[in-house]
């Protein structure tokens, strides 16, 4: 049965209904359920309230021969069949861009009618709940369809088509579920829960593990750049990057005092070298769940704040979720009820430095709570940027209510819905009429960017095949909605300063982190004293690692000073259309169909493309300039005709790129 009501083609069929809505300029909103009806909420990354075309821009078809609807919404076009599977057109060209796979008998008409008995849309129902196992199929239409996007994954590959991705969020993998396709569209699998991504070459399918609907999004659109910003259009875009964001950010996993932080600020001054921002990492408070300095090693963090403010240097601080029993806060919070639940076993969720818990994100008393206890011993001295670090749980999930259903013994809440952290930070610091918030966060979820998450790649190693996925990692968030990311400059775990071999790959890793949109080095570096785990490890500012690494370093952070100008108006474009500041290639130049199989160079805006230097020993390396374009190197004067691939040569000293000059 078909129903058109208030510009949605509804169909239902035994248990199943099915909803398709325009949702924003060539785009649909598509939800199936089995429950008697469609769940409200905007738990996903599409609120109610998200833009929705109006009624004019919208037809459905009337009954056709074979019993079919339709419903066009400007260049997208659906048609769903008497037994409710869906073609969906891109009506501009002409062209199918995603079709539901469906092998059964309940339509002996359709083509690809089968004895499998395999449903496009699956909802196996959870014993216990009103919650389903869910799992859409679509056709694989293309073999050589590209796909991108999808969030952070530590693996090499940009294109993602073949692959199997886990929808999760660990330390180091960001699940943002939206994918750009080179048949022409974007879609979000906008169902927030633990599940999996199978992008074939024969089927393609997405699962949520625990939820009450099937909900996607769907836009078609003329290249990435137009794909982009319609999800822009529906999910939101980043506040505008605030000034100390776009410069160098200093850091090591823990700065242990309040002298050695500011020993460290005052070296770069003395030095005059550019810093932005310098982070007091983990481990400054007495007790998890304290939520304030250390009195002993940060006596006076007013007065610090204030003498980092006269070197032009902001200051960043983590945040952790967690709360130990010996915390001054752990009673109140206890008898509150703002702590996550557990059903069994000792309230334990994390073991770094003590055995403790997290606070519940999910719920607003809760945050009220760790917002009002910040503000109080960070915020008041004038502390402007809040690290919002979310320990490592193996699995969080977003969906609090999905998690009471689902989540067994062994399945940890820990980081439950990150997007609360940021919005109760944000919130929080707005409502007290502070500009530029920054969120720095080890994970995300669509619609995060919103809130001022800038995503880091997490605690990674440090190897040269590490630095290798971290191009991919970052570059497929830019795509996936997230133009705020970095990475840990020479990677987190490990690698000693002094060991030559790691000084190449650390200057290697600095010099391609100039070209990301923070750049920030980080890591814990060896040696470290035996039997601490809150040691504060090797030295890691960019003097560490003897004068010829400095002097690169020197160079580029110089670099970094010189694009200043042009990296905020990447943030402006950012904030204003949602656009990456790291593109891949085919996004500034779509109609090169060789700019669409490059995985390892990138453009920084459209002006730079950036060659990284991804392997040990390398002094010479051939690029690939996109045709469409003229180009020199940044600090050479020849010319080259983009479409073509050059040697260059690439000394220790520096990496190649080169200047868009036409």
């Amino acid at each position: 049965m078909f129903i058109k009501e208030a510009g949605k083609l509804i169909y239902r069929f035994d248990d199943h209904t099915l909803w398709i809505e325009a949702w924003g300029p060539n785009a649909f909103r598509i939800r199936a359920t089995r429950l008697a009806s469609m769940p409200s909420g905007n738990y996903g990354a599409l609120a109610e309230t998200a833009p929705k075309s109006t009624d004019g821009d919208i037809s459905i078809s009337e009954d056709d021969s074979k019993g079919s609807r339709s419903i066009t919404n400007g260049n997208i076009r659906a048609e769903v069949s008497h037994r409710g599977k869906i073609i969906i057109y891109n009506t501009a060209t002409g062209k199918k861009i995603l079709e539901d796979y469906a092998r059964h008998r309940l339509d002996l008409q359709d083509a690809k009618c089968s004895a499998l008995k395999v449903e496009a849309r699956e909802l196996k129902g959870i014993p216990g709940s009103d919650g389903f196992h869910a799992t859409m199929r679509l056709e694989s239409l293309d073999p050589n369809e590209r796909i991108y996007g999808m969030g952070q994954y530590q693996q090499p590959y940009l294109d993602l088509k073949g692959t199997d991705i886990e929808l999760a969020q660990r330390n180091s993998q960001a699940s943002v579920p939206f994918a750009v396709s080179s048949l022409g569209y974007g879609l979000l699998w906008n169902n927030p829960a633990i599940g999996r991504a199978v992008l074939g070459k024969n089927i393609m399918s997405f699962e949520s593990f625990s939820t009450k609907s099937i909900d996607y999004w769907i836009v078609a659109g003329d290249g990435p750049k137009e794909i982009l910003q319609a999800y822009a259009g529906v999910t939101g875009t980043v506040p505008m990057m605030p000034e100390y964001g776009l410069g160098f950010w200093q850091c090591k996993l823990r700065y242990s005092s309040q002298e050695e932080l500011l020993e460290v600020a005052r070296e770069y001054k003395r030095r005059q070298i550019p810093i932005d921002v310098i982070v007091i990492d983990f481990f400054h408070w007495k007790h998890q769940g304290d939520w304030s300095f250390d009195p002993k090693y940060w006596p006076d963090p007013k007065a610090m704040v204030t003498e980092l403010k006269q070197m032009n240097i902001e200051l960043m601080i983590s945040i952790w979720p967690t709360v130990e029993p010996a915390s001054e806060n752990w009673d109140e919070m206890l008898h509150q009820g703002l702590l996550i639940r557990h059903d069994r076993g000792p309230r334990v969720a994390s073991e770094t430095g003590a055995y403790s818990t997290y606070f519940d994100a999910t719920n607003p008393a809760s945050r009220d709570f760790v917002w009002k206890k910040a503000k109080q011993n960070y915020y008041d001295y004038g502390i402007k940027i809040f690290w919002l670090d979310e320990a490592e749980p193996e699995y969080s999930v977003y969906d609090f209510e999905l998690y009471r259903y689902h989540a067994g013994p062994n399945l940890e809440i820990g980081n439950a819905y990150p997007r609360e952290y940021a919005r109760a930070f944000h919130d929080g610091m707005t409502a007290e009429g502070q500009e530029g918030v920054v969120n720095l966060l080890r994970c995300a979820w669509a619609g995060s960017q919103k809130f001022g998450a800038l995503v880091w790649s997490g605690d990674i190693g440090s190897s040269w095949e590490v630095l290798r996925n971290q191009i991919a990692a970052g570059l497929n968030m830019g795509m996936a909605g997230i133009p705020w990311w970095t990475t840990d400059i020479g990677g987190f775990h490990g690698g000693n300063p002094s060991d030559p071999a790691f000084r190449e790959l650390f200057t290697r890793w600095f010099q391609w982190g100039t070209f990301c949109p923070v750049m920030r080095l980080h890591g814990d570096r060896e040696p470290k004293p035996p039997g601490q785990d809150t040691a504060p490890g090797a030295p890691n500012e960019v003097w560490s690692y003897g004068e010829d690494v400095l002097k690169i370093c020197t160079k580029y952070i110089a670099m970094r000073e010189e694009m200043r100008n042009y990296t905020r108006s990447l943030m402006q474009e950012a904030h204003e259309k949602g656009s990456p500041v790291m593109r891949m290639l085919f996004y500034e130049f779509p109609e090169d169909e060789r700019a669409w199989r490059v995985e390892t160079v990138y453009m920084f805006g459209e002006r730079y493309l950036v060659a990284p230097v991804l392997k040990a020993g390398v002094r010479k390396m051939s690029v690939y300039l996109s045709k469409g374009a003229k180009w020199r190197l940044w600090d050479g004067e020849e010319v080259f005709e983009g479409g073509q691939e050059v040697k260059v040569e690439c000394p220790i000293e520096k990496m190649p790129v080169f200047v868009r000059l036409s």
